[in-house]
């Protein structure tokens, strides 16, 4: 399919998506926290990085359980971040630079303070009974079936006011919300429409394919590749508990509420094999403008497995589906911890340069990595829920790195998490004048993807390689080779199926001479090359 003969790319099809987990981003008060003002004062740092679109986990009002995942009020700004009258500042200082803002929607569950779900627990009888999954005791007295949560332990909550249980795939403090509701479906909606007329520019949905649930309740089967260093969520496979065939309605639901507005987008959080992913976008693509794509986080490392993904992500998309890449988030290990220093530049080239849409996860342009915190220290629910797993998701959100001083200028108070030991030769500020950085790297690898049709909105070409390389052409006004070394040993690209000339705009080994090239290519270990065609 040639995706060039659309007649109008948007936005979100043509820029870059940068995630900010804004607990770690930037903290203006000295409380130790990250805030919405602090946002404010980097935006011009994210203006020359060259990005399009910042999408912000969430700041709404939040007991804090599973630090702002579970909401009590989806209309509201958390004080700990700032209020509304900093949000909308916030909004207009992004609008004002022409980039855009997408903000975090959790509709798969509330925090079991929002008022909605302290009604529905207050009685059998509420009003609000419905809106939460609520079921009498199994034969056995105990849970209505096996259903796990997420961070460990039965989905099934008693609560003895009432005599029932509620469900909570997640924390029993996220109780899980009934979208096969009508008012629970019209009243989150009207929070979507809330933020969209303030200006928001999109959502990202969490967790999209847990939002509805098997009605005959059935219990889940085993996961035949459980092992015992696994989460115990994983020993059973989700089959009823998740990816409902119902749920598509829901998405397209609240799509045609965003198509009622301009250029706006929705995002969807699905963990699911491509075939279950693609089915996301809906019929005629009136689901989910961007169901996110995990592949190059769940993938092992491995040259041969990600070029038939990419090539089978590609021929599973649907007609004119786009697409979106993924290399890390709040919820995952970091590409740097993941794959190492070296290859992390490498994963900038891969992501910066393939077909769809590529999302950013903060830090990563300076290479930030997983930080060990002492279990002492551990404060993610996940982590602490399941003691002796290594399972904790605070090493990888830890506070962003600006430059060498007390915190790495994240704040002038004691940071929530404690920041990376290599703080003070690894930042912003460090990095930025540095011609062999990570962040000048990023920062090239953006400005050529924003400028060159070929990069942003081109063709994508698969290219045969053999042993660790990796190769794609981009194609539109201009072609562009992609060549890229997984391993740590020289590689060399003997082309087969396309004949090469043409010249190195970027090598990831900053020392490489950018001449032209002809036949056959010899690349150092961990190296990635970026080939103008002549």
């Amino acid at each position: 399919m040639d995706q060039t003969q659309q007649p109008k790319h948007l936005w979100w099809q043509k820029g870059i998506i940068y995630q900010i987990y804004p607990r770690s981003f930037m903290d203006s008060n000295a409380d130790g926290v990250g805030d919405i003002q602090g946002i404010i004062t980097k935006l011009d740092y994210l203006q020359w990085l060259g990005i399009q679109a910042i999408w912000v986990s969430p700041v709404y009002p939040s007991p804090m359980a599973d630090f702002g995942y579970d909401i009590a009020d989806y209309t509201g700004i958390h004080p700990l971040f700032g209020s509304l009258k900093d949000f909308d500042a916030l909004l207009k200082q992004v609008h004002g630079r022409g980039m855009k803002l997408i903000l975090d929607l959790v509709p798969n569950h509330s925090s079991d303070q929002h008022p909605w779900f302290l009604e529905s627990r207050s009685s059998r009888d509420n009003p609000k009974r419905d809106w939460y999954l609520w079921h009498d005791p199994g034969k056995d007295g105990g849970p209505p079936n096996n259903w796990l949560s997420v961070f460990g332990g039965s989905g099934w909550e008693w609560d003895e006011t009432t005599s029932q249980y509620y469900y909570h795939a997640f924390l029993k403090e996220q109780p899980d919300l009934n979208w096969r509701n009508p008012e629970v479906q019209q009243a989150m909606l009207d929070a979507m429409r809330f933020w969209m007329d303030r200006g928001v520019d999109g959502f990202r949905v969490d967790v999209m394919w847990h939002m509805v649930k098997d009605n005959q309740w059935r219990n889940n089967p085993p996961n035949p590749d459980y092992k015992p260093h696994m989460a115990t969520y994983e020993k059973l496979t989700p089959a009823y508990s998740t990816d409902q065939p119902e749920v598509h309605e829901i998405v397209g639901m609240m799509r045609r509420l965003m198509d009622e507005y301009e250029d706006r987008l929705i995002i969807g959080e699905i963990y699911l094999p491509i075939h279950k992913l693609v089915t996301y976008y809906g019929i005629n693509n009136q689901g989910a403008h961007l169901p996110f794509n995990f592949q190059l986080i769940a993938l092992p490392w491995n040259a041969r497995q990600i070029s038939s993904t990419i090539d089978q992500y590609e021929g599973a998309l649907p007609a004119n589906g786009w697409p979106n890449w993924v290399l890390g988030n709040h919820d995952q290990s970091r590409i740097a911890s993941r794959v190492g220093k070296s290859q992390a530049r490498v994963a900038a080239m891969l992501l910066l340069t393939l077909r769809g849409t590529p999302t950013i996860y903060y830090g990563d342009e300076i290479g930030m990595h997983d930080v060990a915190i002492p279990e002492e220290e551990v404060q993610d629910p996940q982590g602490l829920n399941m003691p002796g797993l290594n399972l904790s998701r605070d090493p990888f959100r830890t506070p962003m790195q600006w430059d060498d001083s007390l915190n790495a200028a994240f704040t002038t108070g004691k940071p929530w998490l404690r920041l990376a030991e290599d703080y003070k030769r690894n930042n912003v500020q460090a990095q930025k004048d540095d011609a062999e950085s990570m962040l000048t790297l990023y920062r090239r690898l953006i400005e050529l993807r924003n400028t060159e049709p070929a990069l942003h909105i081109g063709n994508y070409i698969p290219v045969y390689t053999e042993n660790d390389l990796l190769a794609f052409i981009r194609e539109a006004d201009k072609r562009f080779l992609v060549v890229l070394n997984l391993s740590h040993a020289p590689g060399y690209f003997t082309p087969t199926d396309v004949e090469i000339h043409g010249r190195i705009l970027l090598s990831t080994c900053a020392d490489r001479q950018l001449n032209e090239v002809q036949g056959k290519i010899t690349l150092n270990g961990d190296e990635g090359l970026l080939i103008e065609l002549f």
